[in-house]
């Protein structure tokens, strides 16, 4: 087995970087002739520019900050329209750890308060549901918006919703709705909730909006946007909606407007891809043009990080794409686009995160900039006010599907030729971000820089390094945060040309959620595009649990499996707290580009249907899976030669 952590102590201090590193005790340099005795001079010699305290002047982050970047209350157009009631405030209460209750009367609490969150209600007719839910005299006027609220009002919701959405995608929303000043109005009622919230050192809240472009009639090219600033910047301009433009290329022109109009800063995240039928990750632009070395910058200037997981799917890869990786059919929404539009041949090769990072690299070598140079968050996109990702704390994607014995069968998307099931919804993720303090500066302008990560729920500790002097030493010190900032980059970090006869190595640590399961494995992913221009991928097993040894086909034997169905528990009894390598690139190439992540999978638990199937009594259909094993994804490194 690779080298592993010893101790849960020992890794809570390495991965925190908070523990003296052995180097500076390895002459005793503070012993003298009498024992029992300090030498000044010794302790001068060990501490030259530290001092005592091995805490004091650190300048690299210490410890992950918790959250969701993807929200949604009833003030979403769809999210109310279902049924949704709670609104921003109670969503910011519910993220900090307050107990609310839910839209349909239930208590809900986070089993932990989340750090920061960002409500991003889609900016299409942003809370005006509530106006139509309550019968604004000023909307009523009009006849199609009276109907919906008619159809509220019986209690027929999901078909308002239904109707709003088909409306929004096909452009015959009505004018009511897109009035600026009721937007402004309500814009600035959500801001000023928003500073209400934000409490730097202790909970960031902060400012976004969907960007919900449908383009096509239902192919997911959707974006948060995240303002690093408060409301005084924010309230300088409306949100942009898809009544504008649903071309992401006109988003990315109003980002760098409301920049040079406020002085402020916007960054955007795309998010599940695997419902835009081949559009995420095109090799063209959205009008069919050919890519740019001008499209590449812009949308590598505006999307430092991308959606990996959430309630609506894994977007990973896909184990049509990634045929030898045991890992890779996890969680997955792959029918079709929202609208139930089915798939065809050759466009999931554009939806997934895994083929769009390596196809990035190519597009460096031919355009001189590579568009697709993103780091990893998750979040949940809950359309309830409820940032729950927790398997055992699970409420659905909206109220239709908040907790229930029948929302397993539950139809999400139903066509003739398309059905998803309730029980296909995926428990979503949170993002960790490795910030040197909880505010919205901190945090923001870590996502910026990529030194973030994505998990499908758990809080898994994770950090990952990239360097050319990394040793295995390095992975047995108390202090690998240290190394790995003295030796090498941080997850999104770039290693330039290889020093002659070296290739990269990775100082890569986890640590489990102390709620969920044990660690199963590391693994690190490479992609790279080959002499022949060919895309490549290898998934390389790099620490694991349970002395197990891989066999003659280089696989790792699986983990086992303790849950207990019936009774939706388990016992960490296999696999183990904590896991840490080094592991240098067998098959390096240094003329060749290159990109790494590290991904980190816990033994199987429960799933949140088995926890559904013990509450509620009841049998679900055979096909129906009981058990998950939930990752977390760091963001990459790159190696540009």
């Amino acid at each position: 087995m690779r080298p592993s952590c010893r101790s849960f102590s020992w890794l809570s201090a390495c991965l925190l970087g908070v523990a003296v590193s052995t180097a500076a005790w390895a002459q005793d340099p503070v012993a003298s002739d009498d024992i029992g005795l300090f030498n000044p001079e010794a302790a001068a010699h060990a501490f030259p520019k530290r001092g005592f305290s091995p805490y004091a002047n650190r300048n690299y982050p210490t410890r992950v900050y918790w959250g969701d970047q993807h929200v949604h209350t009833g003030w979403s157009a769809d999210a109310g329209a279902f049924g949704a009631t709670l609104g921003p405030e109670e969503a910011l209460r519910f993220a900090r750890g307050e107990q609310v209750t839910s839209s349909l009367g239930e208590p809900v609490k986070l089993s932990r308060p989340l750090d920061w969150v960002a409500v991003t209600d889609h900016s299409d007719g942003a809370g005006i549901i509530f106006e139509i839910r309550d019968g604004n005299p000023a909307l009523m006027a009009d006849p199609v918006l009276r109907g919906w609220h008619d159809l509220m009002a019986a209690g027929r919701g999901v078909e308002a919703a239904s109707a709003m959405i088909a409306a929004q995608s096909n452009g015959t929303l009505p004018d009511a709705v897109k009035d600026p000043k009721l937007a402004m109005s309500i814009w600035q009622k959500n801001t000023a909730i928003m500073e209400k919230y934000n409490e730097p050192g202790r909970f960031t809240a902060f400012n976004g909006f969907e960007w919900t472009s449908n383009a096509g009639g239902g192919d997911n090219l959707h974006r948060n946007v995240i303002y690093r600033d408060g409301k005084d910047k924010a309230d300088e301009v409306l949100p942009m909606t898809t009544f504008d433009s649903e071309n992401p290329e006109d988003l990315w022109k109003w980002m760098n407007a409301w920049e040079e109009k406020t002085g402020g800063s916007l960054l955007a995240i795309p998010h599940n891809g695997n419902l835009s039928n081949g559009k995420m990750f095109a090799l063209s632009t959205f009008e069919g043009d050919p890519l740019t070395r001008e499209w590449a910058e812009t949308r590598a200037r505006w999307e430092p990080m991308y959606e990996i997981t959430q309630i609506k799917g894994d977007g990973e890869t896909h184990p049509s794409l990634s045929p030898s990786d045991e890992f890779a059919n996890f969680e997955k929404w792959d029918q079709a686009n929202l609208a139930g539009v089915p798939k065809e041949p050759g466009m999931l090769e554009h939806e997934y995160a895994r083929l769009a990072l390596a196809q990035g690299l190519k597009l460096e070598a031919e355009l001189g900039v590579n568009p697709f140079k993103f780091g990893f968050v998750s979040g949940t996109d809950t359309h309830t006010g409820l940032t729950t990702a927790e398997e055992d704390n699970f409420f659905g994607k909206h109220t239709g599907v908040e907790p229930s014995p029948h929302r397993w069968e539950h139809d999400v998307i139903k066509t003739p030729q398309v059905n998803v099931k309730g029980w296909q919804m995926a428990a979503a993720g949170y993002t960790g971000v490795w910030a040197t303090e909880n505010t919205r500066e901190a945090i923001w302008d870590a996502l910026k820089r990529k030194e973030a990560y994505s998990t499908t729920g758990p809080r898994i500790l994770v950090r990952f390094f990239g360097g050319w002097d990394f040793e295995p030493a390095d992975a047995q010190t108390r202090m690998p945060a240290e190394a790995g900032y003295a030796k090498g980059v941080p997850m999104g970090g770039d290693l330039r040309a290889a020093p002659a006869g070296k290739s990269p190595g990775f100082l890569v640590a986890a640590m489990k959620d102390p709620m969920s399961g044990n660690l199963d494995r590391i693994q690190i992913i490479k992609a790279w595009v080959d002499q022949s221009g060919n895309l490549q991928e290898k998934v390389h097993d790099v620490a694991w649990s349970d002395r197990r040894k891989p066999g003659a086909d280089g696989k790792l034997p699986p983990v086992g499996n303790t849950v207990d169905v019936a009774n939706a528990t388990w016992t960490n009894t296999i696999g183990t707290p904590e896991l840490i390598s080094v592991w240098k690139d067998p098959d390096f190439d240094p003329k060749l580009r290159a990109v790494y992540y590290a991904r980190v999978i816990e033994i199987p638990t429960p799933r949140w249907t088995a926890y559904d199937q013990k509450r509620f009594g009841i049998k679900m259909a055979d096909n129906v899976p009981m058990t998950v094993q939930e990752r977390a994804y760091t963001s990459p490194i790159w190696y540009t030669p």
